[in-house]
């Protein structure tokens, strides 16, 4: 999924679309010369062992993740799920993180929304 809802600047890939070098039955068709955003990027999914499967980014369609140059934790919905971070196990999530003191933010495009220790949430520009 990172493949298609994250933005690549190196690949000159916008958030959204698939990747073009993406094969569907093989992965990445540049995997050993991928860049280097690529290479050093994990979501939750991949670095948090107590995450139930149903966070796994394909069944859930949506990426938790760690954003460095922002210190938001987000929640990047994929294309065709756009609000899947109102899932409730997904959300109670999304909110728990905020409730510990951090800027939580879900994206779905050039939609994002900030979600609040309280349980509500808004747009954000």
């Amino acid at each position: 999924m990172c493949c298609s809802a994250l933005e690549i600047a190196e690949l000159k890939k916008p958030a959204g679309p698939l990747c073009k070098n993406c094969r569907h039955a093989s992965g990445c068709a540049i995997y050993d010369d991928r860049p280097q955003v690529c290479r050093d990027f994990e979501c939750e999914w991949l670095t948090r062992r107590d995450l139930s499967r149903r966070f796994r980014p394909d069944l859930a369609g949506v990426i938790l993740m760690e954003d460095a140059d922002s210190d938001e934790y987000r929640a990047v919905c994929a294309p065709e799920k756009p609000m899947a971070w109102r899932q409730p196990q997904i959300f109670a999530h999304l909110v728990a993180a905020a409730k510990s003191g951090r800027v939580v933010v879900a994206k779905a495009g050039l939609m994002s929304w900030r979600i609040h220790a309280s349980g509500a949430w808004s747009v954000t520009v």
